[in-house]
């Protein structure tokens, strides 16, 4: 889909945010004008099922109208759209689209499909902007929305909440402006005024372009060619192979059916699916444990002891493997931030 190139100014602002984003998000929103001459979207990490205040928040905060974002929906400047929860948010020539796609980095909404449909559709007259959160979401979306000659900004992480994704935006994309909260609205107020840099040739790297089309419902990601090499790790959400790309400095992995991974994401998946596994083997092992003991009681009320003792001796196995697999378990540490909230949390804490 070609960029569409705006002469007049940056009229598409996007934002993802999760964990401690909900603050900044509010000082966006009351310090943006009343006439800003922008369309700006935000996504934040909800998880599915869950309700999301955001818009209340934001239409509170400032002058500028919030609500949840409406599926066919037009591209109106001087609003907030948010995505609701367990929807992508797309943008597709002056149109919002809501898809119910592949989660991305274990979430839906999530911020790199809403980042990359603003570069494609609007290449340099889409600013992208990424806040406080955990692990490095966000951060292919930012690289999609420079390399389509947008403009990049990141919540300074000293200013963060988790400063997790400004940090990880900043180490692969290089961001044009690294700010605090509080000074983001006045910046995006000045971007949206200034004119548009000359389109990149090319606008946009061809796979960032099609990364797009595997969160769209009406579009068959599992008949497209797979993009990358097979990189032999599985999805931690179908188990079907991963492939590996780098667009721009940035890992991705994605499976057949959509679903895509950055690199620290992978890993928390990978390290939650390794406890789940490990619980799962101690549950096993235990039920073990106790079938082999009822079999050696009902034994030796048959009169078989020499049976009824070999079962006894191999459910004693089992409780004490069970017991060093349960010493095993207390004792994880895994060395990421998934134990930090969820930006749902942050939301409910915010008046």
């Amino acid at each position: 889909m070609p960029a569409v190139e705006n002469t007049n100014g940056h009229d598409i602002i996007v934002i993802g945010a999760s964990a401690g984003g909900v603050e900044a998000l509010r000082n966006i929103a009351a310090g943006l004008p009343s006439d800003l001459k922008a369309a700006v979207f935000v996504v934040l990490h909800l998880p599915p099922g869950g309700t999301s205040v955001l818009p209340s928040i934001l239409d509170r905060a400032g002058d500028l109208p919030a609500a949840h974002a409406v599926d066919g929906e037009a591209v109106v400047p001087g609003r907030i759209y948010v995505a609701p929860p367990d929807n992508h948010m797309l943008l597709e020539d002056g149109t919002v689209r809501l898809a119910a796609g592949p989660r991305e980095n274990s979430h839906r909404p999530a911020i790199d499909p809403l980042f990359r449909s603003a570069a494609s559709s609007y290449g340099p007259s889409a600013i992208g902007v990424v806040l406080s959160g955990v692990l490095d979401d966000g951060t292919a979306g930012l690289a999609a929305v420079k390399a389509a000659g947008g403009v990049t900004v990141v919540q300074n992480p000293e200013d963060a909440l988790y400063p997790g994704m400004p940090r990880s935006a900043i180490a692969y994309v290089t961001p044009e402006h690294v700010v605090p909260g509080a000074a983001i609205a006045g910046l995006l107020a000045r971007l949206v005024e200034q004119t548009p840099a000359p389109v990149p040739d090319p606008p946009l790297e061809p796979d960032a372009v099609l990364e797009e089309s595997f969160v769209a419902v009406d579009r068959g990601a599992s008949d497209n060619p797979q993009p990358g090499v097979p990189s032999g790790f599985t999805c931690p959400e179908c188990s079907g192979a991963l492939w590996e790309t780098e667009e721009d400095g940035v890992v991705r992995f994605r499976c057949r059916t959509g679903h895509q991974y950055s690199l620290e994401t992978l890993l928390s998946e990978q390290s939650g699916s390794i406890e789940a596994a490990l619980w799962s083997a101690l549950r096993a092992l235990e039920e073990r444990g106790a079938m082999l003991r009822r079999i050696a009681q009902r034994l030796s009320q048959r009169g078989s002891p020499s049976a009824a003792f070999r079962h006894a001796r191999n459910a004693d196995q089992a409780v004490e493997q069970a017991l060093l697999l349960r010493q095993a378990l207390h004792s994880l540490h895994w060395p990421v931030e998934e134990s930090q909230p969820d930006a749902d949390e942050a939301v409910e804490q915010v008046p």
